[in-house]
Protein backbone atom coordinates (compact mmCIF):
# COMPACT_ATOMS: atom_id res chain seq x y z
CA UNK A 1 0.00 0.00 0.00
CA UNK A 2 1.51 3.37 -0.41
CA UNK A 3 2.24 6.00 1.56
CA UNK A 4 2.68 9.78 1.67
CA UNK A 5 6.61 9.27 1.96
CA UNK A 6 7.06 7.50 -1.77
CA UNK A 7 9.52 8.54 -3.57
CA UNK A 8 8.39 9.25 -7.54
CA UNK A 9 11.60 8.39 -9.34
CA UNK A 10 12.91 8.36 -12.80
CA UNK A 11 16.69 8.23 -13.18
CA UNK A 12 16.91 8.17 -17.08
CA UNK A 13 18.24 11.49 -18.99
CA UNK A 14 15.92 14.37 -19.68
CA UNK A 15 15.98 16.25 -23.12
CA UNK A 16 14.14 19.38 -23.96
CA UNK A 17 13.30 20.18 -27.73
CA UNK A 18 11.92 23.85 -29.11
CA UNK A 19 8.87 23.81 -31.88
CA UNK A 20 7.15 26.84 -33.23
CA UNK A 21 4.25 24.19 -33.55
CA UNK A 22 3.73 20.79 -31.53
CA UNK A 23 1.13 18.66 -32.78
CA UNK A 24 0.01 16.45 -30.04
CA UNK A 25 -1.09 13.23 -32.11
CA UNK A 26 -0.99 11.39 -35.53
CA UNK A 27 -4.57 10.42 -36.80
CA UNK A 28 -5.85 12.52 -39.37
CA UNK A 29 -6.26 15.92 -37.74
CA UNK A 30 -2.68 15.69 -36.62
CA UNK A 31 -1.38 14.57 -39.80
CA UNK A 32 -2.76 17.45 -41.43
CA UNK A 33 -1.96 20.30 -38.97
CA UNK A 34 1.43 19.26 -39.06
CA UNK A 35 2.00 19.22 -42.92
CA UNK A 36 0.16 22.36 -43.15
CA UNK A 37 2.08 24.15 -40.84
CA UNK A 38 5.52 22.80 -41.59
CA UNK A 39 4.63 23.83 -45.50
CA UNK A 40 4.45 27.23 -44.15
CA UNK A 41 7.93 27.46 -42.83
CA UNK A 42 7.49 26.37 -39.25
CA UNK A 43 9.48 23.76 -37.17
CA UNK A 44 7.12 21.16 -36.48
CA UNK A 45 7.38 18.45 -33.90
CA UNK A 46 4.81 15.83 -34.13
CA UNK A 47 4.01 13.37 -31.59
CA UNK A 48 2.46 10.05 -31.73
CA UNK A 49 1.71 7.36 -29.11
CA UNK A 50 2.49 4.54 -31.84
CA UNK A 51 5.09 3.51 -34.32
CA UNK A 52 3.22 4.93 -37.06
CA UNK A 53 0.06 7.89 -37.93
CA UNK A 54 -3.64 7.39 -38.75
CA UNK A 55 -5.55 6.98 -35.26
CA UNK A 56 -8.34 5.56 -35.56
CA UNK A 57 -8.14 4.89 -39.68
CA UNK A 58 -5.13 2.68 -38.65
CA UNK A 59 -4.79 2.00 -35.34
CA UNK A 60 -8.81 1.76 -35.14
CA UNK A 61 -8.61 0.07 -38.91
CA UNK A 62 -11.82 2.01 -39.14
CA UNK A 63 -10.78 1.47 -43.10
CA UNK A 64 -12.44 4.01 -44.78
CA UNK A 65 -12.88 7.50 -45.66
CA UNK A 66 -15.81 9.07 -45.15
CA UNK A 67 -17.04 12.08 -45.80
CA UNK A 68 -16.17 13.07 -49.12
CA UNK A 69 -18.93 12.45 -51.15
CA UNK A 70 -22.54 14.29 -51.35
CA UNK A 71 -25.28 12.47 -50.13
CA UNK A 72 -28.62 11.51 -52.45
CA UNK A 73 -31.64 9.48 -53.31
CA UNK A 74 -31.22 9.60 -56.90
CA UNK A 75 -27.01 8.53 -56.96
CA UNK A 76 -25.92 8.85 -60.08
CA UNK A 77 -21.71 9.27 -59.74
CA UNK A 78 -19.92 10.68 -56.45
CA UNK A 79 -20.14 14.30 -56.12
CA UNK A 80 -16.95 15.20 -54.20
CA UNK A 81 -17.16 18.66 -51.62
CA UNK A 82 -14.54 18.59 -49.58
CA UNK A 83 -10.82 19.01 -50.79
CA UNK A 84 -7.76 20.81 -49.82
CA UNK A 85 -5.39 18.42 -47.60
CA UNK A 86 -7.88 15.45 -48.24
CA UNK A 87 -7.17 15.83 -52.11
CA UNK A 88 -2.94 16.00 -51.31
CA UNK A 89 -3.55 12.38 -49.23
CA UNK A 90 -5.60 10.70 -51.57
CA UNK A 91 -3.23 11.05 -54.68
CA UNK A 92 -0.50 10.28 -52.62
CA UNK A 93 -2.31 6.90 -51.45
CA UNK A 94 -4.06 6.29 -55.20
CA UNK A 95 -0.15 6.55 -56.25
CA UNK A 96 0.62 3.79 -54.09
CA UNK A 97 -2.36 1.73 -54.70
CA UNK A 98 -3.83 1.42 -51.29
CA UNK A 99 -7.21 3.60 -52.37
CA UNK A 100 -10.29 1.79 -53.37
CA UNK A 101 -12.78 3.21 -55.99
CA UNK A 102 -15.73 5.07 -54.45
CA UNK A 103 -17.98 2.56 -53.17
CA UNK A 104 -22.07 3.17 -52.07
CA UNK A 105 -22.20 3.50 -48.53
CA UNK A 106 -26.30 3.92 -47.79
CA UNK A 107 -27.03 7.01 -49.82
CA UNK A 108 -23.44 8.49 -50.27
CA UNK A 109 -20.03 6.67 -51.20
CA UNK A 110 -16.76 6.19 -49.35
CA UNK A 111 -13.25 4.84 -50.14
CA UNK A 112 -11.75 2.01 -48.69
CA UNK A 113 -8.22 2.08 -47.47
CA UNK A 114 -4.90 -0.04 -46.54
CA UNK A 115 -3.63 0.58 -43.56
CA UNK A 116 -0.03 -0.44 -44.34
CA UNK A 117 -0.26 2.35 -47.19
CA UNK A 118 -1.82 4.75 -45.24
CA UNK A 119 0.99 4.81 -42.75
CA UNK A 120 3.23 4.91 -45.62
CA UNK A 121 1.67 7.67 -47.56
CA UNK A 122 1.83 9.78 -43.93
CA UNK A 123 5.74 8.97 -43.61
CA UNK A 124 6.50 9.90 -47.29
CA UNK A 125 4.19 13.54 -46.83
CA UNK A 126 5.67 14.31 -42.92
CA UNK A 127 9.29 13.54 -44.31
CA UNK A 128 8.71 16.06 -47.58
CA UNK A 129 7.21 18.70 -45.32
CA UNK A 130 10.47 18.35 -42.93
CA UNK A 131 8.29 17.35 -39.59
CA UNK A 132 10.29 16.21 -36.69
CA UNK A 133 8.12 13.23 -35.61
CA UNK A 134 8.51 11.39 -32.45
CA UNK A 135 6.72 7.98 -32.32
CA UNK A 136 6.28 5.81 -29.56
CA UNK A 137 5.74 9.30 -27.31
CA UNK A 138 2.86 9.88 -24.65
CA UNK A 139 2.23 12.87 -23.39
CA UNK A 140 1.95 12.92 -19.63
CA UNK A 141 2.21 16.31 -18.55
CA UNK A 142 1.54 19.71 -19.98
CA UNK A 143 4.05 22.85 -19.86
CA UNK A 144 2.13 25.77 -18.59
CA UNK A 145 3.08 29.75 -18.35
CA UNK A 146 0.27 31.21 -16.25
CA UNK A 147 -2.61 31.03 -18.82
CA UNK A 148 -0.50 29.96 -21.84
CA UNK A 149 -0.04 26.21 -23.14
CA UNK A 150 4.05 26.25 -23.07
CA UNK A 151 4.34 22.58 -24.29
CA UNK A 152 3.84 19.27 -23.29
CA UNK A 153 6.28 16.53 -21.68
CA UNK A 154 6.78 13.26 -23.11
CA UNK A 155 7.46 9.79 -22.21
CA UNK A 156 9.76 7.92 -24.12
CA UNK A 157 12.24 4.58 -23.62
CA UNK A 158 14.70 6.89 -23.85
CA UNK A 159 13.18 8.93 -20.74
CA UNK A 160 11.32 11.78 -20.92
CA UNK A 161 11.21 14.63 -23.38
CA UNK A 162 9.88 18.40 -22.84
CA UNK A 163 8.87 20.18 -25.99
CA UNK A 164 8.83 23.88 -25.50
CA UNK A 165 6.89 25.51 -28.71
CA UNK A 166 4.91 29.14 -30.10
CA UNK A 167 1.72 26.96 -30.17
CA UNK A 168 0.60 23.62 -29.14
CA UNK A 169 -2.17 21.78 -31.11
CA UNK A 170 -4.09 19.06 -29.15
CA UNK A 171 -4.89 16.44 -32.02
CA UNK A 172 -4.92 13.21 -29.61
CA UNK A 173 -8.76 12.34 -30.01
CA UNK A 174 -9.69 12.55 -26.45
CA UNK A 175 -8.45 16.04 -25.61
CA UNK A 176 -5.81 14.77 -23.46
CA UNK A 177 -4.07 18.15 -24.03
CA UNK A 178 -6.79 20.49 -22.59
CA UNK A 179 -7.66 17.80 -19.90
CA UNK A 180 -4.08 17.36 -18.48
CA UNK A 181 -4.24 21.35 -18.30
CA UNK A 182 -7.33 21.52 -16.27
CA UNK A 183 -9.30 23.45 -19.04
CA UNK A 184 -13.07 22.88 -19.85
CA UNK A 185 -13.91 19.47 -21.71
CA UNK A 186 -17.37 17.93 -21.81
CA UNK A 187 -18.79 14.27 -22.73
CA UNK A 188 -21.68 13.33 -25.17
CA UNK A 189 -24.80 13.22 -23.78
CA UNK A 190 -24.66 14.12 -20.04
CA UNK A 191 -21.94 12.13 -20.20
CA UNK A 192 -23.14 8.82 -22.28
CA UNK A 193 -20.98 8.50 -25.48
CA UNK A 194 -21.39 6.57 -28.70
CA UNK A 195 -20.10 2.89 -28.04
CA UNK A 196 -16.45 1.73 -29.52
CA UNK A 197 -16.23 -1.01 -31.95
CA UNK A 198 -13.86 -3.56 -32.78
CA UNK A 199 -13.51 -3.48 -36.69
CA UNK A 200 -11.82 -6.89 -38.32
CA UNK A 201 -10.31 -7.98 -41.73
CA UNK A 202 -11.92 -10.91 -43.07
CA UNK A 203 -9.83 -13.02 -45.49
CA UNK A 204 -10.94 -15.65 -48.06
CA UNK A 205 -13.80 -14.56 -48.56
CA UNK A 206 -15.10 -14.87 -52.23
CA UNK A 207 -16.15 -11.41 -52.93
CA UNK A 208 -17.59 -12.02 -55.91
CA UNK A 209 -20.26 -14.07 -54.96
CA UNK A 210 -20.69 -12.10 -51.54
CA UNK A 211 -21.45 -8.75 -53.83
CA UNK A 212 -23.90 -11.41 -56.49
CA UNK A 213 -25.72 -12.45 -52.96
CA UNK A 214 -26.05 -9.15 -51.27
CA UNK A 215 -25.43 -6.15 -54.04
CA UNK A 216 -22.68 -2.94 -54.28
CA UNK A 217 -24.26 -1.06 -51.05
CA UNK A 218 -21.71 -1.63 -48.42
CA UNK A 219 -24.09 -1.16 -45.78
CA UNK A 220 -25.73 -4.97 -45.84
CA UNK A 221 -29.48 -5.21 -46.60
CA UNK A 222 -32.06 -6.24 -44.49
CA UNK A 223 -32.04 -9.81 -45.59
CA UNK A 224 -28.85 -10.07 -43.35
CA UNK A 225 -30.19 -7.84 -40.42
CA UNK A 226 -33.12 -10.50 -40.28
CA UNK A 227 -30.39 -13.75 -40.39
CA UNK A 228 -28.56 -11.90 -37.62
CA UNK A 229 -31.81 -11.31 -35.76
CA UNK A 230 -32.36 -15.30 -35.81
CA UNK A 231 -29.04 -16.33 -34.88
CA UNK A 232 -28.63 -13.82 -32.43
CA UNK A 233 -29.00 -16.35 -28.91
CA UNK A 234 -29.56 -19.74 -30.58
CA UNK A 235 -26.02 -20.62 -30.89
CA UNK A 236 -24.75 -17.29 -32.08
CA UNK A 237 -24.15 -13.69 -29.51
CA UNK A 238 -25.01 -10.96 -32.07
CA UNK A 239 -25.42 -7.71 -30.48
CA UNK A 240 -25.81 -5.51 -33.16
CA UNK A 241 -27.92 -6.34 -36.52
CA UNK A 242 -27.41 -3.89 -38.92
CA UNK A 243 -23.80 -4.49 -39.97
CA UNK A 244 -21.44 -2.97 -42.53
CA UNK A 245 -19.33 -4.72 -44.81
CA UNK A 246 -16.52 -3.33 -47.12
CA UNK A 247 -14.63 -5.31 -50.17
CA UNK A 248 -11.13 -3.77 -49.78
CA UNK A 249 -8.44 -3.21 -52.08
CA UNK A 250 -6.41 -6.69 -51.19
CA UNK A 251 -8.16 -9.91 -52.97
CA UNK A 252 -10.45 -11.42 -51.15
CA UNK A 253 -10.75 -9.67 -48.34
CA UNK A 254 -13.80 -8.04 -46.54
CA UNK A 255 -13.36 -4.90 -43.52
CA UNK A 256 -16.40 -5.67 -41.15
CA UNK A 257 -17.74 -2.88 -39.27
CA UNK A 258 -20.41 -4.94 -37.11
CA UNK A 259 -19.50 -5.52 -33.22
CA UNK A 260 -21.57 -3.31 -30.54
CA UNK A 261 -19.44 -3.30 -27.40
CA UNK A 262 -21.08 -2.09 -24.24
CA UNK A 263 -20.14 -2.88 -20.43
CA UNK A 264 -21.58 -5.69 -18.50
CA UNK A 265 -24.94 -3.64 -17.21
CA UNK A 266 -25.50 -2.69 -20.71
CA UNK A 267 -23.90 0.55 -20.95
CA UNK A 268 -21.74 2.46 -23.62
CA UNK A 269 -18.11 2.42 -22.85
CA UNK A 270 -16.26 5.21 -22.96
CA UNK A 271 -12.42 4.82 -23.55
CA UNK A 272 -11.08 7.74 -21.29
CA UNK A 273 -12.16 5.46 -18.59
CA UNK A 274 -9.13 2.61 -18.41
CA UNK A 275 -11.26 -0.33 -16.78
CA UNK A 276 -13.85 0.71 -19.46
CA UNK A 277 -10.90 0.25 -22.02
CA UNK A 278 -9.66 -2.85 -21.24
CA UNK A 279 -13.64 -4.10 -21.00
CA UNK A 280 -13.91 -3.05 -24.70
CA UNK A 281 -10.75 -4.66 -26.31
CA UNK A 282 -11.52 -7.88 -24.41
CA UNK A 283 -14.84 -8.04 -25.56
CA UNK A 284 -14.56 -6.64 -28.98
CA UNK A 285 -12.02 -9.15 -29.79
CA UNK A 286 -14.78 -11.85 -28.15
CA UNK A 287 -17.21 -10.51 -30.62
CA UNK A 288 -15.41 -10.41 -33.67
CA UNK A 289 -14.45 -13.90 -33.61
CA UNK A 290 -18.07 -14.68 -33.23
CA UNK A 291 -19.65 -12.24 -36.04
CA UNK A 292 -17.28 -13.77 -38.35
CA UNK A 293 -17.98 -17.56 -37.25
CA UNK A 294 -21.42 -16.38 -37.91
CA UNK A 295 -20.14 -15.02 -41.59
CA UNK A 296 -18.48 -18.38 -42.51
CA UNK A 297 -21.61 -20.52 -41.59
CA UNK A 298 -24.42 -17.71 -42.51
CA UNK A 299 -22.97 -15.60 -45.53
CA UNK A 300 -22.68 -16.47 -49.18
CA UNK A 301 -18.83 -16.13 -50.31
CA UNK A 302 -17.60 -16.32 -46.72
CA UNK A 303 -17.64 -20.46 -46.59
CA UNK A 304 -13.95 -20.42 -46.01
CA UNK A 305 -13.16 -17.25 -44.60
CA UNK A 306 -11.20 -16.13 -41.43
CA UNK A 307 -10.36 -13.11 -39.43
CA UNK A 308 -7.15 -11.78 -40.95
CA UNK A 309 -6.72 -9.48 -38.23
CA UNK A 310 -8.49 -6.78 -35.56
CA UNK A 311 -7.41 -3.17 -35.05
CA UNK A 312 -4.49 -2.57 -32.93
CA UNK A 313 -7.63 -1.01 -30.74
CA UNK A 314 -10.77 -0.49 -30.50
CA UNK A 315 -11.80 2.09 -32.74
CA UNK A 316 -13.48 5.01 -30.68
CA UNK A 317 -15.88 7.23 -31.77
CA UNK A 318 -16.54 9.65 -28.82
CA UNK A 319 -14.90 10.18 -25.48
CA UNK A 320 -13.96 13.72 -23.99
CA UNK A 321 -14.30 16.84 -26.33
CA UNK A 322 -12.43 20.36 -25.94
CA UNK A 323 -14.75 23.26 -25.25
CA UNK A 324 -14.30 26.08 -27.59
CA UNK A 325 -15.34 29.56 -28.20
CA UNK A 326 -18.06 27.85 -30.48
CA UNK A 327 -19.90 25.16 -30.30
CA UNK A 328 -21.27 22.79 -33.67
CA UNK A 329 -25.05 22.61 -32.68
CA UNK A 330 -27.14 19.27 -33.86
CA UNK A 331 -29.64 21.19 -35.58
CA UNK A 332 -27.43 22.77 -37.68
CA UNK A 333 -26.53 19.15 -39.44
CA UNK A 334 -29.24 18.79 -41.01
CA UNK A 335 -30.24 22.09 -41.89
CA UNK A 336 -26.92 22.39 -43.67
CA UNK A 337 -26.13 26.19 -42.28
CA UNK A 338 -23.04 27.64 -44.22
CA UNK A 339 -21.36 30.61 -42.26
CA UNK A 340 -18.58 32.77 -43.38
CA UNK A 341 -16.46 31.52 -40.67
CA UNK A 342 -16.85 27.90 -41.79
CA UNK A 343 -13.39 26.30 -42.28
CA UNK A 344 -14.19 22.89 -43.10
CA UNK A 345 -17.50 21.02 -45.22
CA UNK A 346 -19.04 18.21 -44.22
CA UNK A 347 -22.11 16.21 -46.26
CA UNK A 348 -21.93 13.41 -43.61
CA UNK A 349 -25.08 11.95 -42.02
CA UNK A 350 -25.47 11.85 -38.41
CA UNK A 351 -24.12 8.85 -37.45
CA UNK A 352 -25.31 7.80 -33.75
CA UNK A 353 -24.17 4.37 -32.85
CA UNK A 354 -26.38 3.19 -29.80
CA UNK A 355 -28.31 0.07 -29.49
CA UNK A 356 -28.85 -2.70 -31.81
CA UNK A 357 -28.92 -0.51 -34.95
CA UNK A 358 -26.77 2.73 -36.05
CA UNK A 359 -29.42 5.33 -36.23
CA UNK A 360 -28.47 7.62 -39.26
CA UNK A 361 -30.16 10.54 -40.57
CA UNK A 362 -28.86 12.04 -44.05
CA UNK A 363 -28.60 15.31 -45.00
CA UNK A 364 -29.06 14.99 -48.96
CA UNK A 365 -27.38 17.00 -51.67
CA UNK A 366 -26.29 19.52 -49.37
CA UNK A 367 -23.65 20.20 -46.86
CA UNK A 368 -22.95 22.47 -43.89
CA UNK A 369 -19.76 23.79 -42.74
CA UNK A 370 -18.05 23.80 -38.86
CA UNK A 371 -16.73 27.19 -38.16
CA UNK A 372 -13.43 27.62 -37.08
CA UNK A 373 -14.09 28.70 -33.00
CA UNK A 374 -15.01 24.95 -33.08
CA UNK A 375 -11.34 24.41 -32.27
CA UNK A 376 -9.89 27.39 -29.88
CA UNK A 377 -10.58 26.23 -26.30
CA UNK A 378 -12.61 28.68 -24.28
CA UNK A 379 -9.62 29.22 -21.92
CA UNK A 380 -5.98 29.22 -22.44
CA UNK A 381 -3.53 30.84 -24.79
CA UNK A 382 -1.10 29.85 -27.58
CA UNK A 383 -3.50 26.38 -27.61
CA UNK A 384 -5.36 24.89 -30.41
CA UNK A 385 -7.65 21.40 -30.61
CA UNK A 386 -8.52 19.48 -34.00
CA UNK A 387 -10.03 16.29 -34.72
CA UNK A 388 -13.02 14.54 -33.43
CA UNK A 389 -12.41 15.87 -29.88
CA UNK A 390 -14.35 19.17 -31.27
CA UNK A 391 -16.47 21.65 -29.97
CA UNK A 392 -19.56 19.93 -30.53
CA UNK A 393 -23.14 18.65 -29.39
CA UNK A 394 -23.87 14.72 -28.93
CA UNK A 395 -25.64 14.24 -32.13
CA UNK A 396 -23.39 16.96 -33.90
CA UNK A 397 -20.02 15.04 -33.24
CA UNK A 398 -21.97 12.21 -34.50
CA UNK A 399 -21.41 13.64 -38.30
CA UNK A 400 -18.38 15.37 -37.96
CA UNK A 401 -15.97 13.51 -36.25
CA UNK A 402 -14.94 10.80 -39.67
CA UNK A 403 -11.60 11.09 -41.47
CA UNK A 404 -12.43 13.49 -44.69
CA UNK A 405 -13.67 16.00 -42.42
CA UNK A 406 -10.39 15.44 -39.66
CA UNK A 407 -8.07 16.18 -42.88
CA UNK A 408 -10.00 19.80 -43.40
CA UNK A 409 -9.91 20.35 -39.67
CA UNK A 410 -6.15 19.31 -39.58
CA UNK A 411 -5.67 21.76 -42.51
CA UNK A 412 -7.42 24.85 -41.40
CA UNK A 413 -5.55 24.14 -37.81
CA UNK A 414 -2.46 23.70 -39.46
CA UNK A 415 -2.65 27.78 -40.85
CA UNK A 416 -3.92 29.19 -37.88
CA UNK A 417 -0.66 27.39 -35.71
CA UNK A 418 1.50 28.93 -38.40
CA UNK A 419 -0.36 32.65 -38.57
CA UNK A 420 0.47 31.90 -34.25
CA UNK A 421 3.74 30.99 -34.76
CA UNK A 422 5.01 32.99 -37.86
CA UNK A 423 3.06 36.36 -37.15
CA UNK A 424 2.22 36.26 -33.09
CA UNK A 425 -1.51 36.74 -33.63
CA UNK A 426 -3.14 34.67 -31.05
CA UNK A 427 -5.56 31.76 -32.11
CA UNK A 428 -8.42 33.32 -30.00
CA UNK A 429 -7.64 36.42 -32.35
CA UNK A 430 -7.56 34.83 -35.75
CA UNK A 431 -10.90 35.76 -37.74
CA UNK A 432 -12.17 32.55 -39.73
CA UNK A 433 -13.26 34.36 -42.31
CA UNK A 434 -9.61 35.24 -43.08
CA UNK A 435 -9.01 31.67 -42.58
CA UNK A 436 -11.58 30.68 -44.77
CA UNK A 437 -9.47 32.66 -47.33
CA UNK A 438 -6.37 31.02 -46.75
CA UNK A 439 -7.46 27.46 -47.32
CA UNK A 440 -9.28 28.43 -50.65
CA UNK A 441 -5.85 29.43 -51.76
CA UNK A 442 -4.57 26.10 -50.27
CA UNK A 443 -7.51 24.41 -52.77
CA UNK A 444 -9.82 23.83 -50.30
CA UNK A 445 -12.48 25.54 -52.02
CA UNK A 446 -14.98 26.46 -49.72
CA UNK A 447 -16.42 29.00 -51.91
Amino acid sequence: MGTDNEDVVDQRPRETLDADVLVAGGGAAGLATAITAARQGCRVILAERYGFCGGGAVAGMSGTICGLYEASDHLRQPVQVVHGFANDFLRVMESRGGLSEPMLYGKTYTRVHDPLVWRESADQLLREAGVMVIYHAVVTDVLTEGDRIAGVQLYTKQGKVRVTATVTVDATGDADVIAMAGLPTFMGDGGRVQNPTMIFRLQGVDTERFRAAYGENTILPQEVSELIAAADGNGFSLPRKKIWLFPTTRPGELLCNCTRITGPDGRELNVVRFRDFTDAELQGREQAREYARFFREQLTGCEESWINDTGVQVCVRQTRQAQGIQTLRNEEILSGRKRSDGIARSPWPIELHAGERPRVEWLLNDYYEVPYGCFVPQQGEDLLFAGRCLSAEHEAVASARVTAQCFSYGHAVGHAAALTAREGIAPRDIAGSDLRDILNRDGARLD
